[in-house]
């Protein structure tokens, strides 16, 4: 069991973080070699198991990326490639920063396709993009770079205080508010919410999901919110949740008659807790007290998702 357990490892994290097999590797060797509980001929036997594994499944995702790379060179010049999870039920997305990216693309008039197979990009992070044969990572440096290479700016008529106030609460909800959703979806939860909004997820992506769930868990007690107790971070979510209501108050978008970038960010956020966190105290926040975000949520959608049912998965 020892072993196949940490084949089936070894064959995931190919899949999820390709770099970092080698240290895996090294580590599984060292451990049979100085353990006392395997005799010689089973460590023999289990370190060609693990090499020989490791190196079929390595060789298989570099011949399958060359295929890939072809397709993605061939969308067109100009035309982004958005990178992500598999569509999901509700939404078409289950990142808040993948809906957030395909928003600001629409907004932006900018073309785009959209492709699965490859969620996870050059940082081990989604959404990324291929652009003209070159690959980017992470949603906000991806919009800072495409508004250079179109010449698109959505906050051009805003004013520098209103400019600031947009920063402020972009980096409340992707540095604050998100890991507080993280505690709920993998700690709370234990993503049994997940799976019922993901759709066709692929198994070795189900299969993942308890060491991915680890990661999280893990991530957050080293970010610190991890240490509270699950009504604290409750209540600090609420607190975040507030802000936003208070703010947009009853005007259309967050700054006014118009939508801008931050509002991309603010519908990624806000279409998750409305509809992929079933069954949870945010959920019930925005449709029976932040009733104004709902319909905030619901307006962006409106505007620019017209193919929403089209993008969703079925289960």
């Amino acid at each position: 069991m020892f072993f196949i357990f940490n084949v089936i490892k070894l064959g995931l994290l190919c899949l999820y973080n390709p770099k970092k097999v080698v240290d895996e590797v090294i580590r599984l060797l060292e451990f049979m070699h100085t353990s006392v509980r395997y005799n010689v001929r089973v460590v023999q036997y289990g370190t060609c198991l693990v090499v020989l594994t490791t190196g079929a499944v390595i060789v298989y995702e570099r011949r399958n990326r060359s295929k890939q790379r072809l397709a993605w060179n061939s969308v067109g010049r100009d035309v982004v490639l958005v990178h992500g999870d598999p569509r999901g039920v509700f939404t078409p997305s289950t990142s808040p920063f993948v809906l957030k990216l395909e928003t600001y693309l629409r907004l932006a008039e900018i073309p785009y396709q959209y492709e699965s197979t490859s969620p996870f990009g050059p940082k081990g992070k989604m959404p990324w993009i291929t652009l003209n044969s070159s690959d980017m990572g992470d949603s906000q440096l991806i919009i800072e770079h495409l508004g250079t290479h179109f010449s698109i700016d959505l906050n051009r008529h805003l004013p520098e205080d209103q400019q600031a106030v947009a920063k402020a609460f972009v980096i409340m909800m992707e540095e604050h508010l998100a890991w507080g959703l993280r505690i709920y979806r993998y700690r709370v939860d234990a993503c049994k919410g997940l799976l019922q909004c993901v759709g066709q997820m692929p198994l070795w992506m189900r299969l993942g999901i308890p060491i991915m769930r680890r990661r999280v868990v893990s991530a957050c007690h080293a970010q610190g919110i991890g240490r509270h107790t699950d009504q604290e971070v409750e209540d600090i979510v609420r607190k975040d949740l507030l802000a936003l209501s208070t703010y947009l108050g009853d005007k259309p978008f967050l700054l006014g008659d118009e939508p801008s970038e931050v509002d991309c960010t603010m519908f990624g956020f806000m279409a998750q807790i409305l509809w992929n966190y079933p069954g949870s105290p945010y959920e019930k926040l925005l449709n029976d007290e932040f009733v104004n975000i709902k319909a905030y949520v619901l307006r962006i959608k409106e505007r620019l998702w017209p193919d929403w049912d089209s993008c969703l998965s079925e289960k």
